[in-house]
């Protein structure tokens, strides 16, 4: 049951479902925000120590924790579903996993027809956290993003391109002031050569986001993994295997984006919300992360065009946005 450890095994976890809107109270109804794609679901995951933010984590799970009016965990959940995901399994871990089913119940709140709940033990990474979502997936593709992340703008239009990809995997990034903090992306032309953890010398002013796009080889892919240095499944290895393999595709996130592992990121997070919202369907262009309106962050800005201009002279052919997409 959530709320007590699971049993001391690899993978070992607690599988919680809520019933679905179908099983739900007559009269009930879906959230009207964006009607649902089919082909694909969602996986939340929350978990880790949320170490960097402690002592605050040492009550509570870090996605618990507001952001400006809402809980952390209500934003990955709410851009799931504004970009047409209506099936998403949480995965958690730490003290308390209950918290997170009195929060969220059915998920009839933040307009899903159906949640699932299971327990990571330990700290195993990522990839760990993920490879628990096989059974939830049942071949249907997935759509992966981490419970600290918050967009400015919704992603409906890049989980559309990716049910027309057909196999292998997508990636979403955004230009950031401190590339070298994040896992950074090698681009040669449309294509991404590899992707960098923490470069001393970033190839790119990108970050690579925490929203992930797979088929269902990803969980084959993660069986092959090995432990890391510090003893973790890393995602980044799993995409370098997508990589290599010649099926991963990317897009640039429109707006700002914000990780809120940490204090400093939390407090931003809760400002970007409360000035420009979050999830929005469609947001006034230009708008960027505060740091990227310094002066060396307009540089920054100023290379992540430079970049996605070399790609376009290297492809042939311009690199869109996704306003510019939808006119076509």
């Amino acid at each position: 049951m959530l709320g007590k450890s699971p049993p001391e095994k690899p993978h070992s976890k607690t599988i919680l479902k809520v019933a679905t809107l179908e099983q739900s109270a007559p009269g009930t109804r879906l959230n009207s925000i964006m009607p649902a794609l089919r082909g694909i679901k969602g996986v939340v995951l929350a978990g880790g120590s949320g170490s960097r933010l402690d002592p605050l984590t040492r009550v509570t799970n870090k996605h618990l924790l507001p952001v400006h009016d809402k809980p952390m965990v209500f934003y990955p959940l709410q851009a799931l579903r504004a970009s047409g995901v209506e099936e998403v399994l949480l995965v958690t871990g730490g003290n308390d996993p209950g918290d997170f089913l009195r929060l969220l119940g059915d998920g009839r709140e933040l307009g899903l027809r159906h949640i699932e709940y299971v327990y990571q033990k330990g700290n195993g990474g990522i990839a760990d956290a993920l490879a628990l979502a096989e059974s939830f997936a049942a071949g249907s593709k997935l759509c992966v993003v981490l419970g600290d992340n918050i967009v400015h703008k919704i992603f409906r239009s890049s989980v559309q391109a990716f049910i027309k990809q057909g196999e292998g995997a997508r990636i979403h990034l955004s230009p950031v002031p401190a590339p070298q903090r994040f896992g950074v992306p090698e681009l040669d032309g449309e294509r991404v050569v590899r992707i960098i953890e923490k470069p001393a010398s970033p190839p790119s002013p990108f970050a690579v986001t925490g929203i992930y796009m797979y088929d269902q080889k990803v969980f084959d892919i993660i069986r092959t993994l090995r432990p890391s240095a510090r003893g973790e499944l890393e995602i980044t290895d799993v995409n370098n295997h997508y990589i290599a393999a010649g099926t991963m595709s990317w897009a640039v996130l429109d707006g700002w984006w914000s990780d809120a592992g940490t204090f400093e990121s939390l407090r931003e997070a809760s400002n970007l919300v409360w000035q420009y919202g979050a999830n929005n369907p469609e947001i006034v262009p230009g708008v960027a992360h505060p740091a990227l309106r310094t002066n060396e962050g307009m540089k920054v800005a100023e290379a992540a065009r430079a970049a996605a201009g070399a790609t376009a002279a290297k492809s042939g052919k311009p690199v869109k946005s996704d306003r510019e997409r939808r006119r076509r």
